[in-house]
């Protein structure tokens, strides 16, 4: 298994929120992913899971911007076999999207194994349970010989559905859609899709004829990772397991309450 980390976005919304704060203006300039989260990095967290669930420092690859390539060389000195990939972009203006970045990675990276993808600027509750996940997609793979890929979902309130993926999921746990932020009269799921996915291998094939078939599309068609989700449970068997909840750190209110939840784990460890 590989592992790709998406850490090529900008952050303005955050940069926004910084830019009129006194108390945590120092943030400014920080890519989210590095943003400290009870004492570490947001992604050194996930580093720790990775470790803990055996996956070689070797198989992850970060995928970053030119403009902040320089924080993660400084980063990695203390991951000095993970890989760093750049989509050369400069500017929230010229980035290149999210999924435009997955498919640059597998083919960087000459990836032919199945791939982790997890957000830079996600964790998950500290329930959540890395090595049951890798588990749960090995159990698939003996029943699915052709590829099984799995997503996770979480309950989300009605007033958020209109703000996020939303899953349509049979009884077995097989995705039969995503539905892409509806409004939530038009579905009567609430199983909200964060961008954390374990695609089978089987199913990387399926990049390229995606972004082909999305190459005159404006980037809103390959920015966000779902839009791939969205394809491949049409194309391919996939599945979905439950999760108690994520935070997204998409605003400097996501951040304090993110940080401010990790502390007291920090303080058993």
């Amino acid at each position: 298994m590989k592992v790709l980390i998406l850490a090529a976005g900008y952050g303005t919304r955050l940069e926004r929120d910084l830019s009129t704060s006194n108390e945590y203006s120092y943030l400014i300039g920080c890519p989210k992913p590095l943003l400290p989260v009870a004492g570490k990095p947001l992604i050194s967290h996930w580093m720790g899971l990775l470790s803990a669930s055996r996956v070689c420092e070797s198989d992850i690859y970060i995928m970053v911007n030119d403009s902040n390539i320089d924080k993660f060389i400084g980063w990695k000195k203390d991951f000095p076999s993970v890989h760093i990939i750049s989509d050369r972009s400069t500017t929230n203006d010229n980035r290149l999207g999210a999924v435009a970045c997955i498919h640059l990675a597998v083919k960087q990276a000459a990836v032919d194994d199945n791939l982790m993808i997890i957000a830079g600027d996600t964790l998950f509750y500290q329930d959540f349970s890395l090595a049951e996940f890798i588990k749960s997609f090995d159990n698939l793979q003996l029943t699915h010989p052709q590829g099984c890929s799995l997503i996770t979902y979480y309950n989300c309130p009605v007033e958020e559905v209109s703000k996020h993926g939303i899953l349509e999921v049979d009884s077995e746990g097989m995705v039969s859609a995503l539905i892409e932020k509806p409004q939530p009269e038009h579905t009567n799921s609430r199983k909200a899709c964060p961008a954390f996915y374990l695609l089978a291998k089987q199913s990387l094939h399926l990049l390229d004829t995606f972004m082909e078939d999305n190459k005159d599309q404006p980037l809103s068609a390959r920015d966000a990772p779902g839009n791939f989700i969205k394809y491949l449970c049409t194309r391919q068997t996939v599945s979905a397991v439950g999760t108690s909840g994520r935070h997204d750190v998409g605003g400097l209110q996501s951040y304090i309450s993110c940080n401010e939840t990790f502390k007291p784990y920090r303080l058993n460890e």
